[in-house]
């Protein structure tokens, strides 16, 4: 079994920053792509950063230039920076990491975090 926690949510005004953390424990033997998304009231959860396996990094058009994401393959840690902060980032951020369990692991899950509220006032 593989378990996400998320910190660093909060309330910030408008241009402020925030730092997200997600560390995952439990069964681990490999973590692959480690993920942020969001999801705000009324709304469909959405993509907003990936770490496809330490290769790349890829970003949705809205936090662009705003937002950077980073893992510590030590720590089982994805963070999330993020700056310049708008009213419309306001939502639930949730971490997704696609987990192998073994060395032999060639189908791995995706797990996901609880979730942590960031909320940004005008």
């Amino acid at each position: 079994q593989v378990h996400l926690v998320e910190t660093g949510g909060g309330l910030v005004q408008a241009g402020g920053s925030l730092r997200l953390s997600c560390a995952a424990s439990g069964s681990i033997y490999a973590i692959d792509d480690m993920d942020w998304y969001r999801q705000a009231p009324g709304k469909q959860r959405e993509l907003v950063a990936r770490d496809a396996s330490g290769v790349y990094t890829d970003y949705s058009d809205a936090v662009k230039g705003r937002f950077t994401i980073s893992r510590d393959n030590a720590r089982n840690t994805v963070y999330l920076q993020m700056n310049s902060l708008k009213p419309e980032d306001t939502a639930v951020y949730y971490c997704k990491m696609v987990v192998r369990t073994h060395r032999r692991d060639y189908s791995p899950n995706g797990y996901w975090g609880q979730g942590t509220q960031v909320t940004v006032s005008s």
